[in-house]
């Protein structure tokens, strides 16, 4: 009897520690006193300049690393299709003197380019090496990141080879955790599958109709950030040594009780800030490339954009990395401080 009894203990001792470290209660009425933790950080402009400080301060480590990974990422996936650039630059043909003429109202084709860029990455359809490939150098990116700020910030030397050859080990965790991740985004790929349908279907054209698929369509989203917040911390958590991808996802969720939405504003911040970069750095890129292949039709097949893409991408990936590793420390500082 005793023995039939021991699974059953063993989950009720599970339960009521996770109720410790959790009081908070998904879909239930709880007590501000029981659920508030406190969470001191910069605010959103500050914060973001002491992270672009801290690439800045490491640059000589970081800026290789962004190279390396630059150069992989060309020779085992390959840069965006010039071809598929060409098209969708045919509309600023014609009007490319114009900008340069002054002529402001251009901007906006640009600005669609930019857009139709930054959605389909001039990629024509991956293969499967392809995609291997990718995962493998992203994964290789944000562990060799955050090895390197690690190592540097607690006040010891690094070189970017160190960073290389020592940060691949929590491959395999990180992996995991990453799979989760994707999983946690299956709500917002319902989402847009349904967007398309209903789009193709005309029942967006319907106001009750469309009023409810877009209602649905946003739960859905709230859905996954609410569960790829603490995720975010778990990415950083499972790269600690001896840690197991599950302790991280625990130890990640127990963070942000109290405290998700500030998280969520913050990482829904980093994503913000990399989409105006992107814009900012992107559009006057296309406008100079359609000036100078009229003005030198020679360049014409000289793939401009498609690098400018390559690299925006390893260093904004490098950047997010960063910026989510010290909001991690933060909240790690902010729950070693007395209480």
């Amino acid at each position: 009897m005793a023995v039939a009894k021991k699974p059953f203990a063993s989950v009720k001792k599970y339960v009521q520690e996770f109720k410790t470290r959790r009081p908070h209660t998904s879909f239930m009425l709880t007590r501000k006193r029981d659920y508030r933790r406190s969470l001191s950080l910069p605010g959103y402009f500050a914060f973001t300049r002491s992270v672009n400080k801290t690439l800045i301060k490491y640059r000589k480590v970081l800026l290789p690393l962004a190279i390396v990974y630059g150069l992989l990422s060309a020779l085992f996936i390959g840069v965006g299709s010039q071809d598929t650039y060409s098209t969708l630059t045919q509309t600023l043909q014609e009007t490319g003197n114009e900008v340069f003429a002054g002529n402001l109202s251009e901007l906006g084709k640009a600005g669609l380019v930019f857009f139709s860029i930054a959605g389909s990455g001039l990629n024509t359809a991956p293969t499967e090496s392809q995609q291997i490939f990718t995962v493998i150098l992203a994964l290789l990116i944000w562990l060799t990141t955050v090895w390197l700020l690690r190592t540097l910030l607690a006040g010891n030397k690094a070189k970017m080879r160190d960073g290389i050859y020592n940060a691949g080990t929590p491959i395999i965790g990180t992996f995991f955790v990453g799979i989760v991740l994707v999983l946690q985004l299956i709500p917002v790929g319902i989402a847009m599958i349904g967007y398309s349908a209903a789009d193709s279907t005309g029942l967006l054209s319907s106001g009750v109709a469309a009023m409810l698929f877009w209602a649905a369509a946003l739960l859905l989203a709230i859905l996954s950030l609410y569960l790829v917040t603490s995720t975010f911390f778990a990415l950083i958590i499972v790269t600690l040594p001896g840690m197991y991808p599950g302790r991280a996802l625990r130890t990640a969720g127990d963070m942000v009780i109290g405290r998700r939405l500030r998280i969520l504003l913050r990482v829904l911040w980093m994503f913000g800030c990399i989409a105006v970069a992107w814009a900012i750095i992107l559009i006057p890129f296309i406008l100079i490339d359609s000036g100078l292949k009229q003005l030198l039709p020679v360049i014409e097949g000289l793939p401009i954009i498609p690098i400018v893409l390559l690299i925006l991408g390893v260093l904004s990936f490098i950047w997010s990395a960063s910026y989510v590793y010290l909001l991690y420390r933060k909240v790690v500082d902010d729950d070693a401080k007395p209480a």
